[in-house]
Parts: C-alpha cells; structure tokens; sequence
C-alpha cells in the first residue's frame, strides 16, 4: 500500500472513532436530558452528569491508546517481528530512537579521531536509559497482540551493549590504571577496540531503525546520516550497515 494510501485509510479510521465517541457521548446526554426531564431530581442530575464525565474520559483515553493501531513487520537478523502499534508504543520507540541517534551507537567514530573512554560512557549511558524503564515498571503494558517494543530492546541490551561494554571496559580500564599518564592512543588496543564498535554500530542499526519504524518515522535511516547526503553514498558511515526490511499496514 502507498504512503498516500495509507494516511488515507488512517485518516478514515480517526474519523470513524470520533463518530463513535460522538454518538456514545451524544447517547448518555440523551439518556441524562430524558431522566431529568421526568424526575427533576436534584440527585439523579448530579449522578448523570457524573457518569457522564467518566464515560467521556474513557472513552477519549481510549480512543487515544487504542484507534489508529498500526502493524509494523520487520525482519531482523535471525528473527522476524510484527508490532501492534499504538500511541504508547511508538512514543516509546520514538524516545529511544533519537537516543540512539544521538550517540556513538550509531555515529561514526573515524580512526584517530574521537575519545575512546566517551565513547564507552556513551553506549553506558545508553544501556542505562533502555533498562530503566524495565526496570522501573515505567514501560507501557505488553500489547495484547503482537510483539512489544520492549522484546526488541532486551535483544540490543543482552545481545549487542551488554557483551561489547563486558569486554571493552575492562580493558581500557586496566590500561588507563596501569598508564595514568599515557594517551589512548598508546592503548595497544586502540585499533582493535574501534573495530569492534563498528561492527558493533552495524549489528545494532537495524535494530535502531526498526525502533523508527515502530515510531512512524519517515525514513528513519536518514537520521542516521549527515544532513545533505545523497541516499547512494556511504562515506562515513560503518560499512555493511542496512536497516531492516519493513513493511507497515495501517
């Protein structure tokens, strides 16, 4: 389906919830008009406007978590996953999208350039945002349907961060207390070590572009590029990076 397509049928499904939610609110104030009329009581006003209130407000939350669900399929390295998702769902991926696309994770770290400890601290600070909330219970509620967001993050945390910062940090701390005064560029490490962060950077991109997926991103590979760069050039970038295949049906 094309993207016109799509907004089209989105566009559709928005206007059909709010005629919805109009001809339930405009069915209680029916109701409510009708029961006063007859009774006049002070009371039953006060207990219709009520329900009222709270039957809109639900009805708009719900509207809001629930209407203009949208399926997102990817196909990762080794798994393929379909997400039901919501408003929730693509804030959450949205969040830690830019999060990454903000960072050495995905940023180009060019040889002899950059500062290798930073970098470290970086995909830390990194890990550390993507656990919090799992950790915390602050993650929305596991979709009844479909894959969460979350299952794709547990994969970059124990799959791609976790085994990268295990093995390097304890190296560039064991140099840095054994050469307090020696550049990383002494690091006999050094090359090995930006090696391995763009191999790392390139197992984790699709990854972080399906996150933009999820979120309803335009082309969330772009953001992973220097601003006026053509689509077909590749300079700068971690060589073999691609993002996931994906297709999305409103």
């Amino acid at each position: 389906m094309t993207l016109r397509g799509r907004r089209t049928v989105a566009t559709g499904l928005r206007t059909m919830g709010r005629a919805v939610l109009a001809a339930a609110g405009g069915g209680v104030v029916g109701v409510a008009a009708y029961s006063i009329s007859r009774t006049g009581g002070q009371s039953l006003s006060v207990v219709v406007g009520s329900i009222a209130g709270v039957v809109a407000i639900l009805g708009l939350d719900f509207y809001r978590r629930s209407v203009q669900l949208t399926e997102v399929r990817l196909v990762l390295p080794g798994s393929e996953m379909t997400f039901k998702a919501n408003t929730d769902m693509r804030k959450a991926a949205l969040r830690m999208f830019f999060q990454a696309a903000t960072r050495v994770a995905t940023r180009p770290l060019d040889d002899g350039s950059g500062n290798l400890r930073e970098a470290l601290t970086s995909l830390k600070t990194l890990f550390d945002m993507y656990r919090e909330p799992l950790e915390s219970g602050s993650a929305p509620p596991p979709p009844q349907h479909g894959d969460s967001v979350h299952e794709l993050v547990l994969d970059i945390l124990n799959f791609e961060l976790a085994p990268f910062l295990a093995t390097w940090h304890p190296r560039l701390r064991a140099f840095e207390e054994a050469h307090p005064d020696e550049n990383e560029s002494a690091w006999p490490d050094n090359a090995e070590f930006r090696q391995a962060l763009r191999e790392l950077q390139s197992s984790m991109r699709p990854y972080i572009v399906g996150l933009g997926e999820i979120a309803g991103i335009r082309n969330p590979e772009h953001h992973l590029r220097r601003s006026g760069r053509p689509t077909t050039r590749r300079a700068n970038t971690v060589p073999g990076q691609g993002g996931p295949s994906a297709t999305v049906t409103p």
